[in-house]
């Protein structure tokens, strides 16, 4: 069954502000909020956080229908702690190959494959070391929130 347009909208915007918020936090506790690229940062976050939440919506819906609270809770953690990782790091990736491309070869050739896939591995490494960091603390707690609001919504 398809959840319903709300769920979607309104719980992918929430858990997209809930992880830009939570950088945001972690960038104030360690001082860094004055940095140039903040906006882009919060952008970034915020977009796999809705991106998340779009796919695990139906996902946790589909996994974890008719299973025992706890089933589902565990899907539902799972779910949002994979996928914003992956969909923030997918973004990333596509933002550092852009950056990266004017110095690549020319589409489509040997050397632009090896280019591509070695650029986007570093930008998934470089955001795994360094992106995911940020989301500590305050993204965890807010994951748990996250995951119990979707443990009702699977029902």
């Amino acid at each position: 069954m398809r959840p319903p347009t709300g769920q979607w909208l309104l719980g992918g915007v929430t858990w997209g502000l809930a992880m830009a918020v939570s950088i945001l936090l972690s960038l104030a506790l360690e001082q860094r909020l004055s940095q140039a690229g903040l906006p882009l940062l919060l952008g970034l976050y915020f977009a796999g956080g809705l991106l998340s939440w779009v796919v695990a919506l139906p996902l946790a819906r589909f996994m974890g229908l008719g299973s025992p609270v706890e089933t589902r809770f565990a899907v539902a953690l799972l779910l949002l702690t994979l996928g914003s990782a992956a969909s923030t790091a997918f973004l990333f990736a596509l933002q550092y190959r852009m950056f990266y491309a004017q110095w690549h070869q020319p589409f489509g050739t040997t050397i632009w494959m090896f280019q591509f896939v070695f650029t986007s591995a570093s930008a998934v490494y470089q955001f795994g070391v360094l992106g995911l960091r940020l989301l500590m603390p305050f993204g965890f707690l807010l994951l748990l929130v996250a995951s119990i609001i979707l443990t009702r919504l699977i029902r």
